[in-house]
Formats: C-alpha cells, sequence, structure tokens
C-alpha cells in the first residue's frame, strides 16, 4: 500500500540546510514533492565565518532530482533575520506548510571551566533560534489553519551529556518550546514535535578518537549517517502524521524511539505538612528507589546501531 505523504506543492523551511542532518531532510522533502527553502548561514561548527556555498550545494542537488528550492542565509539567532527566513518562503513560493528548526552549533566545555559567551552563542542558536523562527511562521499557520514544525533535540538534553550544558539546556528547552507550541496551537490544527537525531555528522565529528575503545565507538557512529534521520522528519511534516503532535522521538540507524516525558514517579504525604528532617526521615527513604541514575546518553544507548 502506498500512502500519500501530502507534501506535493507544500513549501518548507529546513534551517541549518547546508550539510548534514538538515541537508539530507531538505533534499528528502524535496523528494517527496515539498519546495524547500535552505535555510543556511555557512559558519563553522562553532559559529564562526559565513558562506553561502553550503545551501548552494544543497539546491543544486535538489534541483539535480528536479526539485524546487530557494536560499536564505539569514540567521536564525536574531528575531528579524527569522522573519526574514519565512518571508523568503512566502516570496519564492507564497506559502509556508512545514518549518524543520535544525541550525546548531557547538560550544563544549566542562561546565566550571564553561564562558558565558559560550553558553550565550549556542541558546541564542538552538534554542532561540528555533523559538524566533517557530513564532515567525506561527501566524502564517494560525491564518490557514494548518501547519507543522519539526525540531532538533537532543539526547544530550533528555538524557545528559558531559561538557554540553549550553548544548544540553537549549536541547531539553527546544522539547519544552515543542510541547508548548503543541498545547497553544492545536486549536488552530499546528502539530509540534521533536527529534533526538543520531548521526555522524560535522555536530559529532569532534568526539575524541585516541584510544581503541574511542576509535570503536567512532566507527559504530559513522554507520549512522544523517540519511537515516531525514524520513522520521518528512513523516512528521506530512500530513500522515496530522495526528501526532507534542511528542518526541529518535532515530537511530534503523531503529526508531518514542520517547516518555516527565510525569510523577512516587509520592509522599505529610498530614502537618514537612520539614527537612521529616523530608530527610520519611521522604528521602520513600523516593530513593525512584531516584534516577546520572546517566550519560551513552549509558541508555549502549548497544551497537542496527
Amino acid at each position: 500500500m502506498t500512502i500519500d505523504l501530502g507534501l506535493k506543492d507544500k513549501v518548507a523551511i529546513v534551517t541549518g540546510a547546508g550539510g548534514g542532518i538538515g541537508r539530507a531532510i531538505a533534499v528528502e522533502m524535496a523528494r517527496a514533492g515539498a519546495k524547500i527553502v535552505i535555510n543556511d548561514i555557512g559558519v563553522s561548527l562553532g559559529g564562526e565565518g559565513g558562506s553561502a556555498s553550503p545551501a548552494e550545494e544543497t539546491r543544486a542537488m535538489i534541483e539535480a532530482a528536479g526539485g524546487e528550492a530557494a536560499i536564505s542565509t539569514d540567521s536564525v539567532a536574531d528575531w528579524d533575520s527569522a522573519q526574514k527566513i519565512v518571508q523568503c518562503a512566502t516570496d519564492s513560493f507564497g506559502r509556508l506548510d512545514a518549518v524543520v528548526n535544525n541550525a546548531g552549533i557547538l560550544r563544549d566545555a566542562i561546565f566550571h571551566k564553561m564562558d558565558p559567551a559560550d553558553w550565550k552563542s549556542v541558546i541564542d542558536v538552538h534554542l532561540n533560534g528555533s523559538f524566533y523562527v517557530s513564532r515567525a511562521a506561527a501566524p502564517l499557520f494560525r491564518e490557514q489553519q494548518g501547519g507543522a514544525f519539526v525540531h532538533m533535540t537532543s539526547t544530550s538534553g533528555l538524557i545528559g551529556n558531559v561538557g554540553q550544558a549550553n548544548y544540553s539546556a537549549a536541547k531539553l528547552g527546544i522539547a519544552a518550546l515543542s510541547k508548548s507550541i503543541a498545547l497553544d496551537m492545536k486549536r488552530y490544527n499546528v502539530r509540534s514535535n521533536c527529534i533526538a537525531p543520531f548521526a555522524w555528522s560535522r555536530m559529532t565529528s569532534s568526539i575524541p578518537a585516541n584510544t581503541p575503545e574511542e576509535k570503536a565507538r567512532v566507527e559504530k557512529l559513522q554507520r549512522m549517517t544523517p540519511e537515516t534521520n531525514a524520513p522520521l522528519a518528512v513523516f512528521l511534516a506530512s500530513e500522515a502524521a496530522r495526528e501526532v503532535t507534542g511528542q518526541i522521538f529518535a532515530a537511530r540507524l534503523n531503529e526508531l524511539f518514542l520517547f516518555n516525558q516527565p510525569r510523577p514517579v512516587r509520592s509522599a504525604h505529610a498530614e502537618t505538612g514537612w520539614t527537612p528532617e521529616l523530608i530527610a526521615e520519611r521522604a528521602l527513604p520513600a523516593f530513593r528507589a525512584g531516584f534516577q541514575p546520572v546517566d550519560v546518553s551513552g549509558d541508555v544507548f549502549a548497544w551497537d546501531p542496527m
């Protein structure tokens, strides 16, 4: 049975589409019939520099396969620029149906050595950028009574990772942003979901590979190409996912995951209220068995990608 994704002649913005996961999503979305706004400012992994060449390469790939694409080199990290990204879609194609918030940078450092400027830069691109572009698209989606947001979160935020306080905070914040959009815009038939992607790309190429163990881990990661994440993003942007909103997914080579979301796991009650001493005496023993381990992503996803 062939399922119609309903993306023919629809218009999608994909931020950070000049390479890696963003490019893979843009190309796959175009293959499904959508017209694409390729947003990329062509900076380094750390956010320095700037070039239109990566976006132009993605457009060439889309056009070579018979698709249509426009380029926006405006930054997601600025409100006025984000509005220009959305305007590029309406100016180029007359409409907008989906936004994929994928743009990102890394400024990794152990927490007690993290420069506040590196904290701000990562938050600005990942979290503020996702808000700005989504907020700029929201009036269009509201007016047309429909639209889809797909945001890139990360297991660095959902689970944890060492040396990525800025990135982890931004990515967990994106999950909350997506849920808020899903709640606030449900009445307008607007959907919002997250993907925690697994891929060997520029964003993960800085992982050290010095010891035999590190080299073995990198070899496994390299099997997870950016392209393995694209089908899930295209599905979530399509009409086939019209009943899916407020969810968090992950794509890991040939595996797909649905994540749970925080809910109470244990409770305790004190008839006359709590004191610090009473919490130590009664609540702590009651809660201890429900404490979550201080895991990193690799502890939870400990098996080889399948």
